[in-house]
């Protein structure tokens, strides 16, 4: 027979200094020191201790710059990563005069919901953010300026074309 060693994959609490005090007091929002090192500590809504990741605070503070292009402009927008594409739509609203429920984002090729967050769809730094006039509204507005110029008759909600 074959006999197998036990090996360890695993570190010991005891032999790096940390006691349950010292989780305690993380628990409480302390820091403790282990090995020289300071390790920061956070509760979750679950209820589970965890090590703080640093790259979170960061990212929560960043400020991206996006570039927004339309069909014949660009513009540079800053705004923080974790904002949504509803946010970001009611600044372009304030550059380009498009109003949020007329614009449609596309990134990397997909549109965008209101509700999705810039950082979990992957938007970075200097990328690019395609905005377009919604075609239905965009329909609707050359409708209404032809029915203004006493081209085209509007009847209820529904439009009809008349030709003279």
């Amino acid at each position: 027979m074959i006999k197998l060693r036990c090996k360890k994959f695993f570190r010991s609490n005891s032999k790096n200094g940390s006691t349950g005090a010292a989780a305690a007091t993380a628990a409480a929002g302390g820091d403790t020191k282990i090995a020289g090192g300071e390790i920061k500590w956070e509760l979750r809504p679950g209820g589970m201790l965890v090590q703080k990741r640093e790259c979170a605070e960061k990212a929560g503070d960043s400020i991206i710059t996006l570039r927004v292009s339309t069909v014949s402009k660009w513009h540079d927008i800053s705004i923080q990563a974790t904002s949504t594409f509803g946010e970001l739509k009611m600044i372009l609203a304030m550059v380009t005069g498009l109003e949020p429920k007329e614009q449609r984002l596309l990134y990397r090729g997909k549109e965008r919901e209101d509700y999705e967050y810039l950082h979990m769809v992957g938007v970075k730094d200097k990328d690019k953010v395609l905005l377009f006039e919604d075609p239905a509204i965009k329909e609707r507005k050359k409708l209404l300026n032809l029915a203004a110029n006493d081209r085209v008759q509007v009847i209820g909600s529904s439009y009809h074309t008349i030709c003279v």
